[in-house]
């Protein structure tokens, strides 16, 4: 009587519990991946970067007490950055952190149910990839993909789960930019007719690691493994700690920065990637033996692509000198602007009456409208524990608890991809870059782009 007692209360409790879940839109199986709040979540590091250092941790150690959330592994191929990565882990969080030599080791031993990924830029798909097929959830840091091969290769296989992947475009976490995304939407903005994105600096040793160079020899990491699909080609401590300098390993300006800020396009305008792109520019001021530009100018149209008739253009324009570092997302309609350095909408620019009375027209304003204004961006190498990647860390982490989708699901960092591979294909051809729906490949000259 009392076994039977027992598995009635237990039964009813699960059916209940599965209700409920079914309520609220999850499936039974992602219902028994939430991890109850008395569960610690045991997070590992892939990549001991100059980003995960400068600002995960420090976004990290804003919320992980409140969310029960531990730092328990640190994967690196490279045994400095191994070391490093595990002792000041182990400072943080006041326990030994395993240091593993690579990911295969640190998934083979079961130790984590989550990772930032925070690698090179043409291995963050292909490491989401090893992280979702071992069972964690993923926060991985942008550009997403640089070829559109590892691009649907990392779509796929994270559509084949039920994991939490951010990708790291922690705009999507800014009250300011949710604001913005609403006005749009809303439709008082009108349609958009174009946009400007700037983002300049002068920074001489931006993306360059000269005194870190000496500290590379190659028997103390593993080349082969850095490599992964790329072409073999003989140890280079320079494409290995400067590779945002060097394609096919980054694609420098476009994946670094373009990937925020044409994120933004994509998600205020519903559109998810352009319909093609030209782009020009040049290595014009540091002759240092880098491969990518220090220069880009690419112009890409948007819009629906069965309507050509309709649509607007964007702009990236972007330098490594004579720069301010302030990045600007300028969006324009015939009534005005919305500004994202200012935090603003103004009818700055738009149709005024006068004008419009000459053409027998309406004259449409934009209102003066505050956008909320407290997470600024940061344009310098290390940003610190700044506001919208501490509000983008948390998200994550509430969504792993809670399975819900988070601001910047994996679809976001897919198109992102696309327009950043395009700008690729425009800058390593000459030659117009277009998408194919069908095959979902980025088209130059009639053909698939190929690093």
């Amino acid at each position: 009587m009392k076994n039977s007692r027992r598995r009635f209360i237990k039964n009813t409790t699960m059916a209940g519990a599965g209700l409920l879940a079914a309520k609220a839109g999850f499936s039974a199986q992602s219902y028994r991946r939430i991890i109850g709040s008395n569960d610690r979540v045991r997070v590992g590091v892939v990549g001991f970067s100059d980003r995960h250092r400068s600002s995960h941790m420090p976004c990290f150690m804003n919320h992980y007490k409140e969310l029960n959330f531990d730092v328990v592994a640190v994967s690196d191929i490279w045994k400095k950055r191994r070391e490093e990565g595990a002792a000041q882990w182990k400072e943080k969080m006041g326990h030994d952190i395993e240091a593993c030599r690579n990911n295969e080791e640190l998934y083979s031993k079961k130790l984590v149910d989550a990772v930032f990924i925070s690698t090179a830029d043409f291995q963050h798909a292909l490491h989401a990839i090893e992280a979702v097929k071992a069972g964690c959830d993923v926060y991985c840091e942008k550009p997403f993909a640089e070829t559109m091969e590892d691009n649907r290769a990392a779509l796929k296989a994270i559509k084949a789960t039920d994991r939490i992947v951010q990708i790291g475009s922690q705009r999507r976490s800014g009250s300011n930019y949710h604001a913005a995304d609403e006005f749009i939407k809303s439709g008082k903005f009108g349609p958009i007719t174009m946009v400007e994105l700037t983002w300049n600096v002068n920074q001489p040793g931006r993306w360059r690691r000269p005194a870190l160079l000496k500290e590379l020899k190659e028997e103390d990491t593993d080349w082969k493994r850095f490599l992964m699909n790329r072409p073999f080609e003989a140890f280079d401590p320079r494409k290995y700690l400067e590779y945002r300098l060097f394609w096919p390993y980054s694609s420098g300006l476009p994946g670094q920065w373009m990937s925020h800020q044409i994120d933004t396009v994509n998600w205020f305008s519903g559109i998810p990637h352009p319909r093609s792109v030209v782009a020009n520019g040049g290595i014009y001021q540091w002759k240092d033996g880098r491969k990518n530009w220090d220069t880009i100018t690419a112009v890409m149209d948007y819009g629906p692509l069965n309507d050509p008739s309709t649509g607007f253009q964007v702009t990236f324009a972007s330098r490594m000198h004579n720069g301010d570092e302030r990045p600007s997302e300028i969006y324009f309609s015939n009534g005005g602007e919305l500004n994202l350095i200012t935090n603003t909408v103004s009818p700055k620019g738009g149709l005024t009456k006068k004008f419009a009375d000459e053409m027998g027209m309406q004259p449409n304003l934009l209102p003066e409208v505050s956008l909320s204004n407290t997470e600024a961006v940061v344009a310098s190498a290390n940003t610190g524990g700044d506001k919208l990647t501490s509000n983008h860390v948390r998200n994550w982490m509430e969504c792993i608890r809670s399975r819900k989708t988070p601001n910047a699901p994996v679809e976001a960092g897919y198109n992102h991809s696309i327009a950043t591979i395009m700008t690729n294909a425009a800058v390593h051809s000459g030659a117009k870059a277009t998408f194919d729906e069908k095959t979902q490949e980025v088209m130059v000259n009639g053909k698939p782009f190929k690093y």
